[in-house]
């Protein structure tokens, strides 16, 4: 058995030609999903980049492994305590080691771990290559590692490989070299006058005065990343740098497929495509990040190709990241890990059969702190500290029609408000009974002054908004943030 895994930071499905998407972006990850499993409703549980990489490695919940920011106490996995042996529970309940555990030498191409220093990323890894870049690689930096391994190793049976590639991330950085495919076609739909002017009413960091977080800065360095969103062209330079990171890493994916094919291997590798999040592309007016609890950032693809099962198949079922761990144990012949908080939907590669769950719930603490509940076409938000967006406390979107978020129907539709809170409570009456800990790590990153992205940035940004002709947001925030500037 061969299993290759590629994760893909920051690739959004509404950007990928095989969901639908008008644009040419991806051609070869298109090919595996025309002969695997499409699902179009898959969400990372907890986001963005280490709380959901962590809900795939561990198999649990962010309230449940403990890392659901970017730093302070909920920046470190849980330790096992008192009840650890000799190795951790990583050692047997990670997401390598199931492959391991069926006799594969797992193989991991990443500079995650060193990113974040989530150094328990590599847990259950045989073989780690670090590319060195800290995350700000791009493609050419990382497939040439790759193609080396292939060359080396993949003749060999019973292999399973880790990709991670990063050019969908901010900024964009495709090489200037590889030109722009795009800057002939259209926009997408939604991207017009009107709602640019939209946009500009908002406020908070990623908005489209502030592409660069905090500031309107730009990189020579990064010259397909705008520092503002402040005309249509502007917005073009935005969307096909996206895209175009998209469609650079594709066409180095292609390469590695045209490396396996070559040596006969690609028809039986079992391939997967995932990513850690989506990203912001004008969801909720913010752009280029991956900073809220919302469908933009937290819905993913997920493409399975497993030579034998389901092909060219599309399932509708609402499904986590962390699903993926007993999923994989059940078509290996393996008994789930207790600890896991995934439900297998092996059912659908092989049969086809719906293995959906009822709604989910998944979270956001590193930029904002907000959870949310998926559920029939609605996404409810509840924020808990809005990262200076001056987001309402709660709401309410039908994605089905306002894929975009721009209509806040909570006061319109409160029977729906309440089911979803509803659903919410379960859901954390079930997380807080079946753990050892009586801490909720959102509650932890409030009371260590808030979200890492947000934390002690308000003064500054208060200043630029007086600076650019916005302090009409100005008393708001400081009746929301009264503690943030007591410390000035």
């Amino acid at each position: 058995m061969r299993v290759l895994l590629l994760d893909l930071d920051s690739t959004k499905p509404a950007h990928l030609g095989c969901y639908g998407y008008h644009r040419n972006t991806s051609p070869n990850i298109d090919r595996i999903a025309s002969e695997g499993v499409r699902f179009d409703n898959y969400y990372t549980s907890d986001a963005p980049c280490f709380p959901s990489r962590t809900a795939l490695m561990t198999g649990r919940f962010g309230i449940h492994n403990g890392v659901v920011g970017h730093g302070g106490t909920a920046a470190d996995v849980r330790h096992d305590g008192e009840s650890r042996s000799f190795r951790s529970t990583l050692d047997t309940e990670s997401f390598p080691s199931l492959f391991r555990q069926a006799g594969l030498r797992t193989t991991l191409v990443s500079p995650f771990g060193e990113r974040h220093s989530a150094y328990t990323f590599y847990a259950g890894f045989n073989e780690m290559h670090n590319t060195g870049g800290g995350g700000m690689e791009s493609a050419e930096e990382v497939t040439p590692t790759v193609l080396d391994w292939i060359d080396r190793n993949a003749d060999k049976d019973d292999w399973f490989l880790y990709v991670n590639y990063w050019d969908p991330h901010t900024p964009y950085r495709a090489p200037e070299a590889f030109g722009n495919p795009f800057k002939d076609e259209p926009l997408p739909a939604w991207c017009d006058d009107e709602t640019l002017e939209k946009h500009k009413k908002k406020v908070g960091p990623h908005s489209v005065h502030e592409i660069n977080m905090y500031n309107s800065d730009t990189s020579e360095r990064f010259p397909r990343h705008p520092g503002e969103i402040a005309s249509m062209d502007d917005m073009r330079s935005m969307i096909d740098g996206y895209d175009c990171g998209i469609r650079f890493m594709d066409d180095n994916i292609g390469m590695i497929f045209s490396q396996l094919e070559k040596k006969g291997l690609l028809d039986d590798l079992i391939i997967i495509i995932t990513a850690d999040h989506g990203e912001n592309v004008g969801e909720l007016g913010i752009y280029g990040e991956h900073g809220t609890a919302d469908n933009g950032t937290c819905r993913i693809p997920m493409i399975i190709r497993w030579p034998g099962m389901q092909s060219g198949a599309v399932d509708k079922g609402l499904h986590y990241h962390l699903d993926l761990l007993p999923t994989i144990a059940e078509m290996l012949g393996k008994q789930p890990q207790a600890s896991w908080d995934g439900q297998s939907y092996a059912s659908v590669l092989k049969t086809g059969e719906d293995a959906g769950r009822d709604y989910l719930v998944v979270s956001q603490c590193a930029h904002v702190c907000q959870r949310s509940v998926r559920f029939g076409d609605y996404m409810y938000i509840r924020t808990y500290h809005d990262g200076y967006h001056l987001f309402d406390r709660e709401m309410l979107f039908n994605l089905a029609e306002d894929y975009l978020e721009q209509f806040n129907l909570a006061e319109e539709r409160p029977e729906l408000v309440r089911e979803a809170v509803y659903l919410l409570n379960e859901w954390h009456d079930e997380m807080m009974a079946s753990m050892p800990h009586d801490v909720d790590p959102l509650w932890t990153v409030i009371k260590e002054g808030g979200p890492f992205h947000a934390k002690g940035h308000l003064p500054a940004y208060v200043e630029r908004l007086k600076q650019t002709g916005r302090e009409a947001a100005v008393p708001e925030l400081m009746s929301r943030h009264p503690r943030e500037f007591a410390k000035q």
